[in-house]
């Protein structure tokens, strides 16, 4: 497990381990049994972090910019950075099985909470002028702008490290992929799996039908993230570590 080499992470480890050592051996011989250790980076080169800084460095980008000079009191504040977690956790990495009907991708939050997050629908708010709004009503809008900065963002991140920009291959049938979509609540990510590429009339694919949760749809690939199967990236993976990006062992 990697982490960045800041005091509070270091003396964390150091409590952590006099935790272990004092209350749960059964812990200790687990972790030695998976070979789990936990490695720093090099102090004061956050860049070593890669994947894991560059997402503290978008979420830090629109948090600074949907809050901007707003007035926010000490509650009204936490209440935005916990949205802004479930937000951030909220995000698909890989599929959960190969079941071509199993629409559920897994997220930071099943290693959390064991489950997918949810959020109640809110009226958009996005367009809503400030002054019209409650104080809550402020707080649900800083929300909404983030989710549709932030999810944008990530989305063409996983675009960029995705294999098939190449276009080496078509898309493989039962791929899990995103679909892009502006209007979609926070928390609520358009999920389907490919069912067959539509060729055009020079033979290359540039358009898939996806089975959603709620039908079939056509998208251009230029509308669609496709998630990594881990399984099958151990070649993307090497190669992410070859830029310097951090993997977890």
């Amino acid at each position: 497990m990697w982490s960045d080499n800041g005091r509070t992470m270091v003396g964390l480890k150091n409590e952590f381990a006099q935790f272990l050592e004092r209350c749960s051996s059964d812990i200790i011989e687990y972790a030695n049994q998976q070979k789990i250790k936990f490695k720093f980076i090099v102090p004061y080169a956050s860049h070593f972090g890669g994947l894991w800084e560059r997402g503290v460095q978008s979420c830090k980008y629109h948090l600074r910019r949907v809050v901007g000079n707003a007035h926010l009191t000490y509650e009204e504040f936490s209440t935005v950075l916990a949205q802004v977690e479930a937000v951030l956790n909220s995000r698909p990495l890989s599929p959960m099985s190969s079941d071509p009907n199993d629409f559920l991708p897994l997220s930071p939050a099943h290693f959390l909470v064991g489950r997918t997050l949810t959020a109640p629908a809110y009226d958009n708010l996005v367009e809503t002028p400030t002054h019209r709004l409650d104080r809550y009503q402020r707080v649900e809008q800083i929300r909404q702008h983030f989710w549709r900065r932030w999810s944008k963002e990530y989305i063409s991140e996983l675009q960029t490290r995705t294999k098939w920009r190449l276009n080496t291959q078509d898309l493989k049938p039962n791929t899990m992929v995103i679909i892009k979509e502006d209007n979609f609540q926070p928390l609520k990510w358009h999920l389907g799996r490919v069912i067959r590429n539509i060729p055009g009339k020079d033979g290359i694919s540039r358009v898939a039908e996806i089975q959603t949760a709620s039908g079939l749809v056509r998208r251009a690939y230029a509308k669609i993230c496709p998630l990594v199967d881990p399984d099958e990236d151990s070649l993307g993976s090497q190669e992410l570590q070859g830029r310097g990006h951090v993997a977890a062992s």
